[in-house]
């Protein structure tokens, strides 16, 4: 038998697992798997589940602890408001944000997709989940689709999709929560679908898609249209960790004989990684991009390797270059730095919004004004100012002179900037005249709010040139 080519052997990268040579959906019928590392992810998963839905019902001073409204133009997060006025800050935590998935990507490869993605976890954790109680583990339903349909078929399709859009609206609800509110929402429910007929049209619509995406579309969302998958193909290199077969011990592969077979590896060929795969794929053929690193093959590989008293492993976090020099070190130097680098940029952005104040100020002396007299003792600039309210509540800021014996004359009287606005006014600062020894005098400014010092603003007073 001729030895196979490098292209021949590569073959399988030539098409999708999911699809078959004349273009069809080949479904994947992935069994039922257990293991200490399924464990942990359900864990996980039932944590990131309970916060999602619980979310709109926290509060945090009379607010939803997050709430994403953009037809206000107004974000909150854990409890703290953001407007319009901190995109600054939106914008840095973005290219943060991406620097962050670069460098996570090429040290961890395709971790996220495998732990904590949405269609990972409502996939294996909640709709496949449903599907293994109701019509059983991955040959039950193959056989069940394969056959003809009865009323066996019919109640328990009927029950498992019912379950899947039930799920679908509810998730849909809870989205819709961390729009408008769920007190808005729970107004729109009472209103009625007869009063407010595009907002539920638009309720059903996204509760359709969502039913689409994981009752049929399912892995094909990782494979075809997550743009993460694609970018991981050309981020990660031979150290990036990986959920990887380790070759050189595994192969050449083949089921144990009683006589034994001298050169084996330990990989005894039963595809117990290829049966549990959500994506279809075999992972002895090394990495490919519909490899999501759930970890489901490396469950199903220990549980193999337990049976034939041989080390665990066989299948596991590695990098290629970790494979391929026997080197097992999942932290080496270059993932450590890397992951300092994470933390160092986590940091920034949690101090940029630590040091994100209640408001803004900003208070400039009127463009080409000069000196005005003010009696027969003192002078006055006039200044304008913005403040910007950043918190939940209306607010009163009281301005006061600081550094000099002066006072703050409001002209048209301090106003109350209200939730989410801009508050604008004028106002005098009046200085006496004996207390000045130069034209241009650094005044401070107080910002005071119920009393108490918020804020010190610097700026400058404009007094005759004389006193140069």
């Amino acid at each position: 038998m001729a030895k196979k080519t490098k292209r021949e052997k590569e073959h399988f990268r030539d098409k999708l697992t999911t699809v078959d040579a004349r273009g069809k959906r080949v479904w994947v019928y992935a069994k039922k798997i257990k293991g200490k590392y399924f464990t942990k992810r359900s864990w996980l998963a039932a944590f990131l589940l309970l916060i999602f839905y619980a979310g709109p019902f926290i509060k945090v001073n009379g607010e939803p602890i997050m709430l994403f409204d953009i037809m206000q133009r107004k974000f909150i997060l854990f409890g703290v408001t953001f407007w319009p006025q901190d995109f600054h800050l939106i914008l840095l935590s973005l290219i943060t944000g991406i620097v962050f998935i670069v460098l996570f990507t090429v040290i961890f490869g395709r971790l996220f997709c495998g732990w904590v993605c949405p269609q990972t976890i409502f996939m294996e954790f909640v709709f496949r989940r449903i599907e293994y109680l109701i019509e059983g583990d991955a040959g039950a339903q193959r056989r069940r689709n394969n056959g003809p349909m009865n009323w066996d078929k019919l109640w328990r399709k009927t029950l498992k999709h019912s379950l899947f859009y039930l799920i679908a609206i509810i998730t849909s609800l809870t989205f819709l929560s961390y729009v408008i509110d769920f007190e808005r929402v729970k107004l729109l429910l009472l209103t009625g679908p007869l009063n407010e007929p595009g907002s539920f049209a638009a309720l059903f619509l996204f509760a359709g898609v969502f039913y689409f995406v994981f009752a049929f579309f399912r892995e094909q969302v990782c494979t075809i249209a997550c743009p993460y998958g694609r970018l991981q193909s050309v981020l990660i290199d031979k150290k990036s960790i990986l959920v990887a077969y380790d070759y050189k011990r595994g192969e050449p592969r083949g089921p144990i004989k009683s006589d034994g077979i001298e050169n084996q590896g330990d990989c005894v060929a039963c595809d117990s990684c290829v049966v549990v795969c959500p994506t279809g794929i075999d992972i002895r053929n090394g990495t490919q991009m519909e490899c999501i690193n759930c970890t489901a093959c490396m469950d199903a590989c220990d549980t193999v390797m337990r049976k034939h008293n041989k080390p665990e492993g066989l299948i596991r976090y590695d990098s290629e270059e970790g494979i391929s020099t026997g080197k097992h070190s999942v932290f080496n130097t270059r993932s450590i730095a890397y992951s300092v680098v994470l933390l160092l940029l986590l940091i920034f952005v949690a101090s940029l919004f630590s040091f994100r104040g209640s408001f803004e100020a900003t208070i400039l002396r009127s463009r080409g004004s000069m000196y005005q007299e003010y009696g027969t003792d003192s002078l006055s600039n006039i200044y304008n100012y913005n403040l910007v309210n950043k918190t939940n509540k209306a607010i009163d800021i009281e301005i006061k002179v600081e550094s000099l014996p002066g006072r703050i004359q409001y002209i048209g009287g301090n106003q109350t900037v209200e939730v989410g606005s801009v508050g604008k006014g004028t106002f005098l600062i009046v200085l006496p005249t004996n207390g000045l020894s130069s034209s241009q005098t650094n005044v401070t400014l107080g910002l005071y709010m119920d009393g108490s010092l918020i804020e010190t603003y610097q700026t400058s007073f404009v007094g005759p040139a004389s006193l140069d």
